[in-house]
């Protein structure tokens, strides 16, 4: 077996993989149940994202792949601190509103 048959095995697999851990992924996005279980599955088909970009680039010999690999993690970085902060801020209004009934019944 030469090098270059097992880099393209190896990529195969690899490629194959990677599509799998997006399907998953994609799965645990559509079922949920909560809100921290869909920004995980999002940031973790970033992450299967980029990887697929990373192998793309080895399998095609064209390095433009990485840049855009590189601007999805930025990009994809920036979106899990958003609705981190999000989701902070509604877990922190639900607290305030189970602190305070009263303010519930007198409103209803």
């Amino acid at each position: 077996m030469t090098s270059a048959v097992f880099l393209s095995m190896a990529i195969q697999i690899s490629l194959f993989l990677i599509l799998l851990g997006l399907a998953v992924a994609l799965i645990r996005l559509v079922k949920g149940p909560s809100l921290a279980d869909r920004v995980v599955a999002l940031d973790m088909m970033t992450v299967t994202i980029i990887s697929f970009c990373g192998v793309y680039a080895v399998f095609m010999d064209e390095p433009s792949f990485l840049d855009v690999a590189i601007v999805l993690a930025l990009v994809g970085f920036l979106a899990t601190v958003a609705l981190a902060r999000y989701a902070e801020k509604r877990f922190q209004q639900e607290d305030a509103e189970r602190a305070d009934p009263e303010k519930e019944q007198s409103d209803g």
